[in-house]
């Protein structure tokens, strides 16, 4: 229940703004504001009680508190370790990030770029705060978090040995705000070993918001020059970088002069005419603000002289500035890999770039319920969530004359870096995307079954399951509407995931599921109608009183309808007392606790369906129910029900195993018909909403 209420309030508070960037969420409930005026007025130095200055901040195996890695460590304040400290000095660059003792270099390249986009780093790094004015020990960071961006708030305690800091400092020594920006996001994740091992974009989004894609330059996309200029238009971030195959290469320089291992920016895509040709040509520049290619195209190169004047004028800068051009075809054969950060609409202020149109939605799989598992698990790949994307208007500027629709859809999977000190790992995940046929377009409530991904191939997919924090791929696609299905690749594994589609042109996305209904049908009988040998049975079943009470149904259904249920190869240990008071309550109308002749029947009818029901979806003859059984058994008794209803079922009423007896499969269906029942007794005016005061919730939610 704790976990119900958490995300209903989590979605409130996202409808009403929390969490953007403008109204960032407070890391743990933690204000910086307050936390520092109170450190101030106090005259004390903020200590963080969130992330401690002790050994389990830093790790929780190879820098685990029992490892030798951490002996020797003790953690100082900037203002120890050098007589001026400075939070940033005139502004950041690549040098104020060194690597320490930690494998956290895809982190650092990310804040390396960071760098380049003043912007960005400034909504990442608030520039108001220093080690002079209002000083109180006490810093905060900015990061985006899976949908919502997060103010996380660390004190200056850094981990250092010998004096030196231990993990990421400045060349210079008294710069430390990179080494701040470390901690809070080690903070966020756990520890610092939480960060050992990652990739580049994974840093990249948590900067910015946006959404990564990863080009291998060895089989570009045919259209890869148009994407890098629309991308360019769009104020994205791009990355390159030369592969190196031994440790000696990196940083290598190649004949070239191209740095192997390095990240380069990619700052421009232009085409011109050479000679009559029309050449493409993309802009590079390297953070190290020298080193350049010597190439074709470089800045002395004799190409510029067949160049019309404008655009020479316009393009070339003859100095040693680290930025410099080259053909689109050696950029292709000299490196590995590009790298793009499609940057969210309120990333970018002013007219000056184009914007992604964007839209998300948060989900889960959960074992037994929504987690199907890949397309190989044709019996459950239907059960993981749905979402239908309406694609109406194509690009404006189609690539190579190709009319479509341009979209990047992107599969993250949430926490699992976090999660790593409780023994957890990323998950191999990926998605596909089917085009839907006539009959379903526009449908919205309607959570497609095993059928249709039987008999239908999907229209595209990611590029491959791989177990990364997000999988992202670029589209172009003909109008239409499109079922993205999310998933683990193999079935059963429990995650929050996360997915978001950026498009050129606005879009409908929308998830799909069943819509949340009762269809069972009333058996409407009286007295008249049973016959006398069903009434001779209840006198001598009922007693003296004539009534059944819930203890002597017990006794009664577990004579009766579990030899029925053992005749049937049914599993059951009987029923419970719990589904006994379910049944009464369900049936009981005059409020005695007790059934009568009329009620009793009734309840033996739905019994005898509720047998054919359970053995008619117990599929593999196993005499119990597995969770996908149950979810078409559920529909089969006259309910619909979306996936979080289902997932409370299952969470509810099934085994370890994930397998559901026959006295729980019972006990489900009538509290479920008693709570629909219930509902459109007091929905007095057909509107879908009910009013409770206390009293009559604790009266209801009692029975």
């Amino acid at each position: 229940m704790p976990g119900i209420v958490d995300r209903l309030q989590h979605n409130r508070e996202k409808a009403r703004g929390v969490g953007s960037n403008s109204h960032a969420v407070k890391y743990l409930n933690q204000d910086f504001e307050a936390l520092r005026r109170s450190c101030l007025e106090r005259g004390r130095l903020f200590e963080d009680e969130c992330f401690e200055a002790l050994p389990s901040s830093l790790g929780f195996n190879e820098l685990g508190p029992d490892s030798h890695k951490v002996r020797g460590i003790a953690w100082k304040r900037p203002t120890e370790l050098v007589s001026n400290p400075k939070f940033i000095v005139e502004e950041a660059t690549r040098t104020d990030i060194c690597q320490g003792a930690l494998g956290d270099c895809w982190l650092l390249a990310a804040i390396a770029s960071l760098t380049l986009n003043k912007q960005v780093l400034a909504r990442v790094v608030p520039h108001d705060q220093s080690f002079d004015d209002n000083y109180a020990g006490i810093f905060h960071f900015e990061f985006w978090q899976f949908g919502e961006w997060v103010d996380v708030v660390v004190d200056d305690r850094l981990p250092t040995r010998k004096g030196e800091l231990l993990f990421v400092h400045s060349a210079e020594g008294s710069e430390f705000w990179s080494a701040l920006l470390e901690k809070a996001y080690a903070k966020v994740n756990g520890c610092y070993e939480a960060l050992s091992g990652g990739s580049t974009t994974e840093g990249f989004e948590d900067f910015t918001g946006g959404i990564a894609e990863k080009h291998e330059l060895s089989k570009p996309d045919p259209h890869l020059f148009k994407i890098i200029q629309k991308a360019l238009e769009r104020g994205s971030l791009l990355g390159c970088s030369i592969d190196i195959t031994n440790a000696s290469d990196s940083e290598a320089v190649t004949y070239r002069k191209l740095v192997k291992g390095h990240a380069y920016s990619v700052t421009g895509a232009e085409c011109v005419d050479h000679r009559g040709d029309m050449v493409q040509l993309i802009r590079i520049r390297n953070p190290w603000g020298q080193v350049e290619w010597n190439g074709s195209w470089s800045d002395n190169s004799s190409e510029w002289r067949y160049v019309n004047d404008d655009d020479r004028a316009r393009l070339t800068n003859r100095s040693e500035d680290g930025e410099f051009w080259m053909s689109f075809s050696d950029f292709l054969r000299q490196y590995s890999r590009l790298e793009i950060c499609n940057l969210t609409p309120d990333a970018l202020s002013g007219n000056e770039f184009k914007k992604w149109a964007e839209t998300e939605f948060e989900d889960t799989w959960r074992r037994g319920v929504s987690a199907g598992g890949c397309r190989n698990h044709i019996n459950t790949f239907w059960m993981n969530p749905q979402f239908v994307i309406k694609l109406d208007d194509v690009d404006d500027n189609p690539d190579d004359g190709q009319e479509g629709c341009t979209v990047i859809v992107g599969l993250m999977q949430k926490n699992k870096r976090r999660r790593r000190r409780m023994g957890e790992d990323m998950e191999t995940i990926g998605y596909a995307i089917y085009e839907l046929p006539e009959e379903y377009s526009g449908k919205r409530q309607v959570h497609l079954k095993k059928n249709f991904f039987r008999y239908n191939c999907s229209a595209a997919r990611s590029e491959t399951f791989v177990n990364l924090r997000e999988v992202s791929t670029h589209f172009c696609l003909p109008p239409g509407e499109y079922l993205i299905v999310p998933s683990t690749f193999e079935p059963n594994k429990n995650g929050d995931f996360y997915v978001r589609v950026f498009s050129e042109k606005p879009t409908d996305f929308q998830e799909i599921d069943d819509p949340v209904d009762c269809h069972v049908a009333q058996i409407d009988i009286d007295e008249d109608d049973i016959c006398d040998r069903f009434k001779r049975l209840f006198d001598q079943l009922a007693g003296h009183d004539v009534e059944i009470c819930v203890f002597e149904l017990q006794e009664i259904l577990n004579k009766v309808v579990t030899k029925a249920a053992i005749r049937n190869k049914i599993k059951t240990d009987g029923f419970s007392l719990t589904t006994c008071r379910n049944m009464v309550n369900l049936l009981d109308k005059d409020g005695s606790a007790k059934l009568g002749l009329v009620e009793f029947k009734i309840l033996w009818s739905k019994i005898e369906k509720y047998l054919d029901l359970y053995k008619g979806r117990d599929v593999d003859g196993s005499g119990c129910m597995s969770a996908s059984e149950m979810r078409m058994a559920v529909e089969d008794a006259g309910f619909s029900l979306n996936n979080p209803l289902h997932q409370i079922i299952v969470a509810r009423y099934s085994e370890p195993d994930l397998s559901i007896d026959f006295d729980n499969f019972v006990c489900c269906l009538v509290r479920l018909e008693f709570l629909f029942n219930t509902f459109k007794e007091l929905d007095t005016d057909g509107s879908g909403h009910i009013e409770f005061d206390l009293m009559q919730w604790l009266n209801v939610s009692m029975l």
